[in-house]
């Protein structure tokens, strides 16, 4: 088989516990995506606190149907400015698994967690 196999992940990371909460999928990132882990992160979060998910500016995070499944789930959706990585926490997560997990690595079979 030609070409390259693809390996999304969706993550948000509780700034204050620091449990990582993952969607991943083989196919694309979009707003259904999204809403998946919206999901996830209410079902593991009680019903009463309030969450804060800070998202950067791409179209299927800012769409529609992500804020309002965020209204309907009582979910505060918090963008951040273009080009501003730093300020999102989760993206140090990222960093450190590209450098020390992902970094020149071949995956044959692309095993699917």
């Amino acid at each position: 088989m030609s070409g390259r196999k693809r390996y999304n992940v969706l993550g948000a990371i509780n700034a204050i516990t620091h449990h990582l909460c993952c969607y991943c999928n083989e196919t694309y990132i979009n707003s259904i995506s999204v809403c998946d882990l919206l999901e996830m992160i209410r079902s593991i979060c009680d019903n009463n606190n309030p969450v804060t998910v800070i998202m950067d500016n791409a179209k299927y995070q800012r769409c529609n149907i992500v804020r309002e499944l965020a209204l309907k789930l009582n979910i505060e959706l918090l963008f951040l400015p273009s080009y501003s990585p730093n300020l999102n926490i989760i993206e140090r997560y990222w960093k450190w698994l590209k450098k020390d997990c992902l970094n020149c690595r071949y995956d044959e079979t692309l095993r699917v967690l």
